[in-house]
């Protein structure tokens, strides 16, 4: 079976809410989610910074210090130390964001996988959707508005302290970039913060969630496409503000390169909520029950030759072993059968193929949906035993037989 944002990971199925955002943004269980170095856990979600962020770091610092070379030409060399100051500082408030989204999330029992911070500001990977359009907006919401908090603190700051000084520049420069966090995630485009609640109030009116994810991510996408023609049209004329008469050849074509970037990453980050909120859209039809292979019970000592010839008889696709009494005690893998060559099948015991058992790989028949996505990835394994209510055995759930219909799931139109 196959899982995801971003490492070498066994991948698996997943039904996350991931969204990432220039500036800010909004998740394995059995281990440390990858994805960085881990810089801490507040209220209990592991943040990570991608190596990524070193470059943004790095690029900030040069920006910036060049910046204050102009309005503080007597720092010198030092511009650098305080541009790196800056850098930490933005993303520190970046990281408020997040933990704005976090913490609403963890308020409505939505488990949170981690933060990351990362080339274009944070995400926030939260695993399941929120239960109403409500709870959706205010969840989005709670970013943009942090940003915009931070923004007034950082302009009261500069209110306080002498213009034309270090500090003053600092918090300036703190305050202008989070009003741009804040306006930018609210442009109502999936995966923006203003997406998601476009989504919630489109969900709102028609009652229908995916109906929200369709407008919010297309109104996503069109953002992508104004994006990297605007930016660069914008900053060429001077409308941002900049003396048209100062750019340069190279700096025209890093404006066109960061439009791109960004451009790629609304559009990418839409057809992914689209492709999840189909995938939403089917999930019940993923059960248990329906996807179970057929099994045989055999004890450990039989051959394994013996053992598919009996699941040949029966019409079975899978072997289960069991005790003495009937119990059974582990899982035949059909990888580690596929290995054995048929010459060698009647001298092989099925105990050498076997996996034991745990409780994690115990699954009810009757488990459906995101549910049985969730107890799979809680415990992964290549089969697990799906038994009634009773404790009788119904038969085996082949890893393989999911993800099959998960992609199958994916690519069925609405």
């Amino acid at each position: 079976m196959n899982q995801d944002e971003e490492s070498g990971e066994e991948t698996r199925p997943r039904s996350d809410t991931a969204k990432a955002t220039p500036g800010g943004g909004r998740p394995r269980r059995t281990g440390e989610p990858g994805g960085g170095i881990l810089m801490g856990r507040p209220f209990g979600v592991p943040v990570y910074v991608a190596p990524s962020w070193f470059l943004v770091a790095a690029l900030i610092t040069w920006v910036f210090g060049g910046q204050l070379d102009r309005v503080l030409p007597e720092l010198g060399n030092v511009r650098y130390l305080v541009s790196l100051f800056f850098a930490v500082a933005f993303y520190a408030s970046v990281l408020v964001h997040e933990l704005a989204h976090t913490v609403v999330a963890l308020r409505y029992k939505l488990p949170v996988r981690r933060i990351q911070l990362q080339f274009f500001g944070g995400v926030s990977e939260i695993e399941k959707e929120s239960e109403t359009p409500g709870r959706e907006f205010v969840l989005a919401f709670v970013g943009p508005l942090l940003s915009l908090v931070l923004a007034g603190l950082f302009y009261a700051g500069m209110r306080a302290v002498e213009p034309g000084t270090v500090p003053g520049v600092l918090l300036a420069g703190l305050m202008i970039s989070n009003l741009l966090v804040a306006a930018f995630n609210l442009l109502p485009g999936l995966p923006l913060d203003g997406g998601r609640m476009l989504r919630a109030v489109v969900w709102k009116i028609t009652g229908k969630p995916m109906s929200g994810t369709v407008a919010a991510a297309w109104v996503g996408r069109a953002l992508a496409v104004a994006v990297l023609i605007g930016l660069p049209l914008l900053t060429h004329t001077g409308a941002l503000g900049n003396a048209t008469g100062d750019i340069s050849g190279m700096e025209t074509v890093t404006d066109a390169l960061l439009a791109a970037i960004l451009a790629a990453i609304i559009w990418t980050g839409a057809g992914n909520s689209l492709r999840m909120a189909r995938l939403r859209e089917h999930l019940p039809e993923l059960r248990a029950r329906t996807l179970t292979r057929r099994a045989v019970p055999v004890e450990s000592h039989t051959p394994l030759s013996e053992a598919l010839r009996r699941a040949n008889e029966a019409g079975a696709r899978a072997l289960v072993v069991v005790d003495g009494h009937g119990t059974p005690t582990a899982l035949v893998r059909e990888a580690a059968i596929v290995g054995i060559p048929q010459h060698r099948r009647p001298w092989v015991a099925v105990s050498g193929l076997a996996q034991d058992l745990t409780d994690g790989m115990r699954v009810p028949a009757e488990l459906a949906g995101e549910a049985l996505l969730e107890r799979l990835r809680a415990s992964p394994a290549t089969e697990y035993l799906v038994v009634e209510e009773t404790g009788e055995i119904y038969g085996v759930l082949s890893a393989a037989d999911v993800e099959r219909a998960f992609v199958q799931a994916m690519a069925r139109p609405s």
